[in-house]
Formats: structure tokens, sequence, C-alpha cells
């Protein structure tokens, strides 16, 4: 079975004659046009595209077939795949994050870290999640200072651990006395 990408989301349904809010993960909104068919996880269910046009954080869309709001509303929450072969290439440095998930992590130096779990963006760039064999997993900024090699024919990614932040010492001996009260020397 070919990897499937979900590049799209329906919401809510939009107006009285079958439109639905389309939220879509690509970088171009619009890109979902020339995809063909768009189909379930599990392929059992496929939508084609009728029309589109832009909203405020989304598009506003129609699938053929469906005609009236009680239909776009049991479409709520469905997720559209394509086969990731149907993606455009990449340029270089530049990754679908399907390709990167289930990479083996490991330092500069070779030791193991374990497995690229996800990649996340909760709006001030790239994170990437490593899911170590024990323990909690690590969030680190996917950037080129602390993942410095991707070799998706190797699959793995070389991550540089950041080291500890300047001015982020504790003073574990602290001088006697209370806050605000000065001894002399």
């Amino acid at each position: 079975m070919p990897a499937l990408i979900c590049v799209a989301r329906i919401g809510a349904a939009h107006g009285v004659r079958g439109a639905v809010k389309l939220w879509t993960f690509t970088e171009d909104p619009f890109a979902i046009r020339h995809y063909g068919p768009l189909s379930t996880k599990d392929g059992k269910r496929q939508f084609e595209l009728a029309q589109a046009r832009e909203a405020k954080d989304h598009l506003v869309a129609t699938f053929k077939g469906v005609t009236t709001r009680d239909e776009a509303e049991r479409l709520n929450g469905i997720e559209l795949y394509i086969a990731r072969e149907k993606l455009p290439a990449t340029d270089e440095g530049e990754y679908y994050h399907t390709d990167l998930i289930g990479l083996t992590a490991v330092t500069t130096a070779g030791d193991a870290l374990g497995r690229v779990l996800a990649i996340h963006n909760f709006g001030a760039g790239d994170i990437i999640e490593i899911a170590p064999p024990k323990g909690t997993t690590m969030l680190l900024p996917f950037t080129n200072a602390v993942v410095p090699e991707v070799d998706l024919a190797g699959g793995r990614v070389v991550i540089a651990l950041p080291q500890e932040i300047e001015g982020d010492e504790r003073n574990d001996n602290p001088s006697p006395g209370r806050p605000g009260e000065s001894r002399d020397p």
C-alpha cells in the first residue's frame, strides 16, 4: 500500500448548498485541486473537489455529489489523503514530515538517541520530537544548528544536542543571611 499523506480536513458545513469549510495542510491551499480524487485514510471513500474559494483562514469547497447542507454536515472532521508520490519533489533542505517520522536519531558522535516521533510547529518554527527507547520524549528546534544532517536514504537524522543555556546557572550555596540583610566583611 502506498504511503498516504493527509492534505486537508473537512470542517463544518457552509451555507445550504453542500459547501464545507476545508483546512488544507499544503503550502499553497489551492494545490489540492491538482492531486485528483482525495480519499479517506482507509481508502473506502473518495472525494472529488468541484469548487474551492478562499475564506479567512480556510477554503470554502464543494465536492461532486454533495449538494445539501445535511450531506455536507456528515463530512465534518473527515481527513483527506493522497498517495505520497503525487506530491512534488522537495528542494534541497526541505522535507515532508512523513519522510522524517520514524527515522533514527543519533548524536553527532553517532550515539543513538531514539526515533523521530513527530514534527510540530506551534508558530515559532518547526520542532522535532525524538522518542528515546526509555524515558520522556525530547522536543528540539528543527534548525540546521540542531539538526545538521538529514539522511533520508540512510534512515537517520543527526542531532547536535544544545548545551546548557548561558546564565541558567543555579547557585546551590547562597550566602548566609536573610534577603535584604547586609553583612560586614
